[in-house]
């Protein structure tokens, strides 16, 4: 079946979608994007979503051509359209096309943003064998650019931190900056100890992530100690249990870390519980 995109205004059999070439994204990573899961053909966490979009777009002094409440009728929209149960809703917001090559930015009153969004369907993500099972992370140097808290399309150095995980059969990278850990490719990194969960403090340094701010909320509120500091990789070695958390990932365990095995290679039990919290009461909230 032929999806449906959406393309500044119009919904369109994804062949027929185009952008012009010179779209300061494909020219300059100019641009911003958002990732919204989908279960039950509901939205996940889409407030939290329109309200980091608003922002990266501020930090870039980029207008918004969309409102909140138009932005929900079309991710809706795109998941009737496509008949979505589970998956995700794909967004983004670049600078636009000026018709030529600038480093400069474009002016805004010729110059009109590109929008685009698009479905995935991922049947089985609420349910993934990965949460059973768990990842297996390894530790690589963070070379990315200074703001990561701005959620832009500069993901060529995850991209290739997602290659050197695989290149030695791991599952994904966490990244580590003046003997920190920073984060993973395209996840928060979190470990645990006793009762107690330790992960990096909101900055420029990382991506303030929706679901990290919702699961250390649910934490809280089930009595569990959250420390939200810098720490080490080999502080994460030695750790009961460790995992990650993203849109896409909800909460997912790591059960290795480099060569060190948390947990006898099975994913822990306060892990696993923040997963079940997290999709139970993320549902009910869900739109």
């Amino acid at each position: 079946m032929t999806r449906t995109v959406y393309l500044n205004g119009e919904y369109l059999p994804e062949h027929e979608a185009k952008v012009s070439i010179f779209d300061r994204a494909f020219l300059m990573a100019d641009g911003v994007y958002e990732v919204t899961s989908v279960l039950d053909g509901k939205l996940i966490d889409f407030a939290g979503h329109a309200a980091r979009l608003d922002r990266s777009l501020t930090e870039l002094d980029m207008r918004n051509p969309v409102t909140a409440d138009d932005l929900l009728e079309i991710h809706r929209e795109l998941v009737r359209l496509n008949g979505i149960e589970e998956g995700l809703v794909y967004l983004q917001i670049t600078r636009g096309a000026p018709g030529d090559r600038d480093f400069v930015f474009p002016d805004p009153e010729t110059t009109a943003p590109t929008i685009v969004l698009f479905t995935q369907s991922m049947p089985g993500l609420k349910d993934s064998p990965k949460a059973q099972k768990g990842l297996h992370v390894i530790s690589i140097d963070d070379q990315r650019w200074g703001r990561r808290d701005i959620k832009t399309v500069q993901l060529l150095y995850p991209s290739m931190g997602k290659m050197m995980a695989k290149k030695v059969g791991a599952d994904d990278a966490w990244m580590v900056q003046d003997g920190y850990v920073t984060e993973g490719t395209s996840n928060n990194a979190y470990f645990i100890k006793g009762n107690r969960i330790v992960t990096r403090p909101r900055s420029h340094d990382i991506l303030h992530g929706i679901t990290r701010a919702a699961v250390l909320r649910f934490a809280a509120e089930a009595q569990m100690e959250v420390e939200e500091r810098l720490f080490t990789i080999d502080e994460a070695k030695a750790a009961d249990e460790a995992f990650i958390t993203s849109a896409s990932a909800f909460v997912m365990p790591v059960v290795r870390i480099d060569d060190a095995e948390l947990g006898g290679g099975k994913p822990g039990p306060k892990a696993l519980r923040l997963r079940e919290i997290y999709l139970e009461e993320s549902l009910k909230a869900a739109v």
